[in-house]
This record gives C-alpha cells, sequence and structure tokens, in this order.
C-alpha cells in the first residue's frame, strides 16, 4: 500500500475506487475532486474470491489498507461484475455512451454504498462480443465527443471504435492467449524457447509482423514455415518467441483495421513490453499513436464515473 502525504486530506467526501480482475485488486482512494490519495493492490482477483475467500472480507482488508473513510461508498469495475463474482452487473448493449456507463451500475447489498459498473456487449448473431473492464479504460481515455479507434493490448485484445463518445462496434481478438497455446501445446514448442518479453526492435518480431501485414490470411502457413526455417538453418530457436509474437500480431492488426476503417491515428491503452510491441507495429502501419497507461486509463475512468455517481463538491 503507498499512502498519500496525508490521507486525511479531503477524506469527509472520498470515494474508493476498485479495478478487480481475474487474478488482480487494484484499489484507490481518490478525493472529490479525483485525486488519489492512496493505493492498496494485491493479487486476490475474482478467482480467489469466488473460490472461497469471499468477496466482502477482501475488500474491508483492503479498505483498511486505505485508511477508507468509514462511509466511503466503492465503485467497481471488472470481473467482480461477472456472472461467476461479486454481483453481476449486466452488459449494456452498444451502441452507448461511455459517460452514461455510471447510469448502468449495480448496487451490492451491504452496509455501505458500494457499486459495480456494467460491461459493455455487441448483441448481433453475426458479431457477437463482450468486455467487462475495458470500457472503465475508455472511459478514462477519451473525452465526451471523442471520435476514433483505441486498441487495448492483452490476452484478449480489444480493437473499439466510437463515435461522438459512444462505443459503436468493438472487435476481441485471442492474441495474447493463442501466443502461449501455440508456443507451450503445439509443434512450435520446440520453435520457441522461454525467454523475457520481446523487444520492440527485434530483427525477428518486425519479420513476423511484415509477413503478417503482408499475407494475414496464410497464418497458419506462416506458422509451419517458423519451425521449417528453423529445421533447414535458416533461423535461430531464439528468435522463434520474436516471430511468433511480429505473426500474431500483424495478423490482428491487419484484420482489426480493415475491420473498423483505415484511421490515421490509434490511441493505445496499454504498458510494458507489450504496448511497446503494438506502439512499433502501429506505427509500422503507418499510424499515428498515442499512448495511454492501462491502469491510470482504469483509475481515471473509474473516478470520472464515481464522481457521476456521488458529485464532487
Amino acid at each position: 500500500m503507498t499512502p498519500a502525504e496525508n490521507p486525511s486530506r479531503g477524506a469527509r467526501d472520498a470515494f474508493v475506487v476498485v479495478d478487480w480482475g481475474t487474478s488482480s485488486f487494484r484499489g484507490w482512494l481518490i478525493s472529490a475532486d479525483g485525486t488519489a490519495l492512496a493505493e492498496s493492490r494485491g493479487s486476490e482477483g475474482m478467482l480467489h474470491c469466488a473460490g472461497g475467500a469471499g468477496f466482502a472480507p477482501v475488500l474491508g482488508d483492503h479498505l483498511a489498507r486505505l485508511g477508507a473513510p468509514e462511509r466511503a461508498p466503492v465503485l467497481i469495475c471488472g470481473m467482480a461484475g461477472a456472472r461467476q463474482g461479486w454481483v453481476e452487473a449486466p452488459y449494456i448493449k452498444t451502441p452507448t455512451r461511455l459517460d452514461a456507463l455510471h447510469e448502468g451500475a449495480i448496487r451490492v447489498d451491504a452496509p455501505r454504498d458500494i457499486r459495480i459498473l456494467p460491461g459493455i456487449a455487441q448483441g448481433e448473431a453475426d458479431r457477437p462480443d463482450v468486455m467487462r473492464g475495458e470500457e472503465t479504460q475508455l472511459l478514462g481515455v477519451t473525452e465526451s465527443d471523442f471520435t476514433g479507434l483505441v486498441c487495448i493490448p492483452g490476452t484478449h485484445s480489444k480493437w473499439i471504435r466510437i463515435e461522438d463518445g459512444r462505443v459503436v462496434e468493438f472487435s476481441t481478438y485471442m492474441t495474447g492467449e493463442l501466443f502461449s497455446v501455440i508456443a507451450q501445446h503445439s509443434i512450435l514448442a520446440h520453435a520457441v524457447e522461454p525467454t523475457g518479453p520481446t523487444p520492440a526492435d527485434s530483427p525477428a518480431f518486425r519479420a513476423g509482423l511484415g509477413a503478417a501485414l503482408k499475407a494475414p490470411t496464410a497464418l497458419t502457413a506462416s506458422l509451419f514455415r517458423l519451425r521449417a526455417a528453423q529445421l533447414l538453418g535458416f533461423e535461430q530457436r531464439a528468435d522463434g518467441a520474436a516471430r511468433l509474437s511480429g505473426l500474431l500480431i500483424g495478423t490482428e492488426l491487419a484484420d482489426a483495421i480493415g475491420r473498423h476503417g483505415s484511421p490515421r491515428s490509434v490511441r493505445l491503452i496499454g504498458a510494458g513490453a507489450l504496448g511497446r510491441l503494438y506502439e512499433m507495429a502501429l506505427a509500422a502501419r503507418g499510424l499515428d499513436v498515442t499512448t495511454i497507461d492501462a491502469e491510470q486509463a482504469s483509475r481515471r475512468g473509474l473516478a470520472k464515473a464515481a464522481i457521476r455517481i456521488w458529485g464532487a463538491t
């Protein structure tokens, strides 16, 4: 827990916001004007709580660490609102305004005022899709009249088209999960070394990216060539992970940009090595990229929604 220099400042009007993921908890004590006063984080995600620990006790522990006032309300986003979470916060359907997310918040039966933000669903039979948690990040990085394309890399990457502050369409790509499955449970397990993060300036990553952008429909053939190139001595196993990353991210970019139009710029909600790979990939595609830290996006979005619910004084 990182305390603020003076946690009592503005405590009378403070509220708590929580990004509760599948395997993580991140909470902040926020003043009425949106300033972060303290933070608390841990590994007690939805799976931990649903597995027997319970959501209320975990939240209570973090509230104590934050030094939250007894009557401070709490706003939560993420998997705590999933069907298997604390209380299900039903999806709201596209098109929907981001600045109206707070209107779909669900109350938790508790002595304290605790609410969980909804996710967003694309309820169309030919392109069904859902998000939970990312909608709050979007609120944190866009203005009420924003129009453009946003990319959120991750295990399940999201591409979201927003028009005048409304989410009108989005797509999810299982890029991160596919990397793990292919690298560990396919023939390419012999071609990919379990190394650290791929650097964005890796020649192998750039080669894989270029191949995928040039021929995105050839992904399965390109994947086998990765193995064949090593067997025939054209490439080294040490470059396998980087090339695999390039192939998968390049295929994602090609489809997403083709599906959602050809924008001149993209807002990227990312962090760390993965964020840098996407920055490079988008730039290679000729796009201007504005990057916003993912955790800051969540905190800002939660604070925006909380202020709309409880008001600033």
